[in-house]
């Protein structure tokens, strides 16, 4: 099967997505072009080092440049100040220069992690995005948003600072557990509901292959989102408009988050699957969208195995909830902003959400309904 390459286009910090399988044993010749000198740290995470950072070592090792690690704890409460603070440390311990290379090895945790410490240390470092996960391959690893968590809120501080290239070897996903990968395909689907509704039709037909491993399935997948991303930063880098579509379900899904401590109770992409629920239920309810949208969202959700609903024993409160929404990046005078959908495939801005709609929409969500 042949990669293919995408193109983020920034004048002159462009950079290409290599996507294609067996990428990852051709990564010292991939990188080799945007190095300017020859040393290089890769950060991963503790359960991607015994699986790749031996093949990526020795690739880059083979192309003449001289490999060091470091390792962080996996999960996503690795993104917070201790552990970068953490990584810094380990970072400068290695007597990086300016001229090194930073590698990010793992899913969006260690992305997200690396990229901010890229930004500030030493004021600034080039970094390369390698992706495990699909989460980090067709999302959070392209754009350059890199951040950590605070008790206020998800990402709430970080930096925009995009990398030398990015990475996806899509036989990578091989590894990951189901749950992780159906984690990663709630990004995909929402490419489709925010502005393709023909990828969200081939979703549809083809979603249970990709998640069951079908190779051609995944690198199409990939390919389609990271184009999609592609377009969108490339118009709007710094999310002052269109980019912020691709929060779609994401203010919800950030309030569950939030709400269940960044814990495994429930993974990022979980929590945008039944966010983005929310938003075009939430549609149907302002009368902006059909209601038979959000049932056809929910129909494709619950046949791939993502959650479509707040099902469990967890009793979620929904004052609370909404609390967390007021601390959403997008607030704006004091007005949450939310991405609905007029259609699937339909997605705007809107900063016009009655309180009392969303208090009623999460108190039915929250009861099972």
């Amino acid at each position: 099967m042949s990669s293919e390459t995408v193109t983020v286009d920034l004048g002159d910090r462009t950079y290409p997505i290599h996507i294609g399988p067996g990428l990852l044993d051709r990564a010292g010749e991939l990188i080799l072009p945007v190095m300017s000198g020859n040393r290089v740290l890769i950060v991963t995470d503790d359960q991607v080092a015994p699986l790749y950072l031996e093949r990526l070592e020795r690739s880059l090792a083979a192309a003449g440049a001289m490999p060091m690690h470091t390792v962080m704890p996996a999960g996503e409460k690795t993104k917070d100040f201790p552990h970068l603070e953490a990584l810094l440390d380990a970072m400068l311990s290695t007597r990086v220069e300016r001229g090194t290379l930073i590698v990010a090895l793992g899913g969006g945790v260690v992305g997200d992690l690396t990229g901010f410490a890229a930004s500030i240390l030493l004021r600034g470092v080039d970094f390369v995005q390698i992706p495990t996960t699909l989460l980090a391959q067709v999302d959070s690893s392209v754009g350059g948003k890199t951040g950590i968590n605070t008790r206020h809120g998800k990402n709430l501080v970080g930096a925009f600072h995009q990398p030398r290239l990015v990475l996806a070897d899509t036989a990578l996903l091989d590894t990951l557990p189901r749950r992780q990968v159906l984690a990663g395909y709630a990004e995909v689907v929402k490419y489709g509901i925010i502005d393709d509704p023909d990828f969200f039709t081939w979703l549809e037909a083809n979603g249970a292959a990709l998640i069951a491993g079908d190779a051609e399935a995944r690198r199409h997948a990939v390919a389609t989102s990271c184009r999609a991303k592609a377009r969108i930063v490339a118009a709007d880098e710094r999310e002052g408009g269109v980019r912020a579509l691709l929060n779609l379900g994401h203010t919800f899904g950030h309030a569950l988050e939030a709400e269940t401590g960044f814990s495994d109770e429930l993974l990022h992409g979980e929590g945008v699957a039944i966010g983005m629920v929310m938003a075009l239920r939430l549609s149907a309810m302002l009368g902006l969208s059909p209601q038979a949208d959000a049932e056809r969202l929910v129909r494709h959700l619950d046949s791939v195995g993502l959650p479509s609903g707040l099902a469990g024993p967890r009793l979620w409160d929904v004052a609370r909830l909404i609390g967390h929404m007021r601390g959403d990046k997008k607030v704006k005078d004091g007005a949450m902003t939310f991405v609905l959908a007029r259609s699937i495939g339909g997605g705007f801005l809107s900063r016009d959400v009655p309180e009392d709609t969303l208090a009623t929409l999460l108190a039915e969500m929250a009861a099972g309904r």
